[in-house]
């Protein structure tokens, strides 16, 4: 008799964030993969991350004679304070806010669904999401044994996300009674920004309802259209009352300060009892990551008018990327639709107008990883990116995603350069492909 794996280990496959890599890695000809399926960004960190990271034994570092202990469960003081600072930088009132460190952004995550939502298993109290979502909050909810229940955007053709009006949003509230609101205001995955008119109606929904408003910030000062920077933090009971202290938002060092792999983040709330309640918890983790959290508290010291003069920097490095690659995907496949790139570092790309009905984007995804190759530059290269349809907590017959692909802006300038025509390349080979197999299918049938 055979060992067996649990129920949920049995069903578990892999993120579509990480399909394509996992399928690229098992090939063995020669070919070069340009991965824009996750946002694995490849600019270097801060200055002062990197001058942490390259004297860890230096003189005043925790790590000079070689150990590296356990830090407090909630985090270094200077790490906690430094991401306070960060959001104080963009504007936004910090002295009644509780922060937490954690294991990147998702571990932060966790640690709210286990804090706001109902008893494993029970469907009560489930965490309300705004449809697509990062596909990983609701992996994790399912791992957890929490549920999801969500509202739907739509990508209509001028590239813009539709939000639910009011009305919608409440028959859904009323209907499953959630705990919890979800947003991104600086999307992932559709790269749409929500402005601050939009943050308050959801806000007000909030109070109405009783339900605790969570906002991940991941991306906070990655927006493109010329607005001020958003936040949780800009939403008080002076214009929201009651708003106050059902506040949380979830932090990381990855995007803004390009540290994807440090894997720290933090959990920042105005809500006392929850915060103690949050570091209990993890006290069964022990800790976050100490050397990360050195490298990270870096940023305490920085000024705030030298932290927003990196904003601009890193504002003026994706937006320019993100409008070439909008447009040169409108060249080379005209009837393509993009998602307007306003905020984050993530388009949506969907292909409805111009591909058959049987069209499936993860046969495509596979196809790229799998076998796909072009001839471009003198390199045989190959395209990764995500299938849209696990960011769409809804079954394939209904789900839009089987035409649209995330692509992340992570590779240098030089490369994404190479996205447009390397995507249309390889679509036109699958599409090709398609069009041999269907004379057959028609045959058999």
């Amino acid at each position: 008799m055979k060992a067996k794996l649990s129920s949920h280990f049995q069903k578990r496959e892999p993120s579509v964030i990480r399909t394509a890599q996992i399928e690229f890695g098992k090939r063995r000809d020669p070919v070069e993969a340009i991965n824009v399926a996750i946002g694995n960004v490849s600019l270097p960190m801060h200055p002062a991350m990197v001058r942490r990271l390259a004297n860890l034994q230096a003189e005043g570092s925790p790590f000079r004679e070689g150990a590296v202990r356990y830090t407090p469960t909630a985090g270094l003081e200077e790490t906690r304070r430094a991401f306070l600072h960060l959001i104080a930088s963009s504007g936004f009132a910090v002295e009644r806010l509780h922060a937490q460190i954690t294991d990147g952004g998702s571990q932060a995550m966790e640690l709210v669904i286990l804090g706001v939502c109902g008893d494993a298993g029970s469907g009560e109290k489930p965490l309300l999401i705004i449809d697509p979502t990062y596909t990983n909050y609701t992996a994790m909810a399912a791992r957890l044994g929490r549920k999801v229940v969500c509202l739907q955007r739509t990508l209509q053709d001028n590239g813009r996300f539709t939000l639910p009006d009011r009305s919608r949003i409440e028959s859904i509230v009323r209907e499953h009674r959630p705990s919890t609101l979800l947003v991104i205001p600086y999307d992932n995955p559709t790269g749409q920004l929500y402005s601050r008119e939009q943050m308050r109606e959801l806000a007000e929904l909030c109070v109405r309802h009783n339900l605790w408003m969570v906002s991940d910030e991941a991306y906070r000062e990655l927006l493109y259209t010329g607005a001020e920077a958003v936040s949780i933090w800009g939403i008080e009971d002076a214009e929201v009352p009651g708003i106050e202290g059902r506040r949380i938002s979830v932090e990381s060092s990855s995007k803004v300060w390009n540290a994807c792999g440090l894997r720290i983040g933090a959990l920042i709330t105005d809500n006392e009892e929850f915060h103690k309640r949050a570091v209990a918890e993890n006290t069964a983790n022990l800790c976050p990551n100490a050397i990360g959290q050195y490298i990270f508290a870096a940023l305490a010291h920085e000024s705030p008018e030298a932290l927003r003069g990196w904003y601009e920097r890193q504002r003026s490095y994706y937006g320019s990327m993100l409008v070439e690659l909008v447009s040169g995907m409108e060249r080379e496949l005209p009837g393509i639709i993009v998602s307007s790139p306003d905020a984050s570092i993530y388009s949506v790309v969907d292909v409805r107008r111009i591909a058959p009905p049987e069209f499936d984007a993860m046969d495509f995804v596979l196809y790229c990883a799998r076998q796909g190759a072009v001839e471009l530059e003198g390199r045989r290269l190959t395209l990764l990116v995500a299938p849209m349809s696990g960011f769409y907590d809804l079954p394939p017959a209904d789900n839009p995603g089987r035409t649209q692909m995330r692509i992340a802006y992570v590779e240098t300038a030089e490369r994404m350069r190479l996205v447009p025509r390397l995507f249309s390349e390889l679509l036109q080979g699958f599409l090709k492909r398609l069009d041999s197999r269907a004379p057959a299918a028609a045959a058999g049938r």
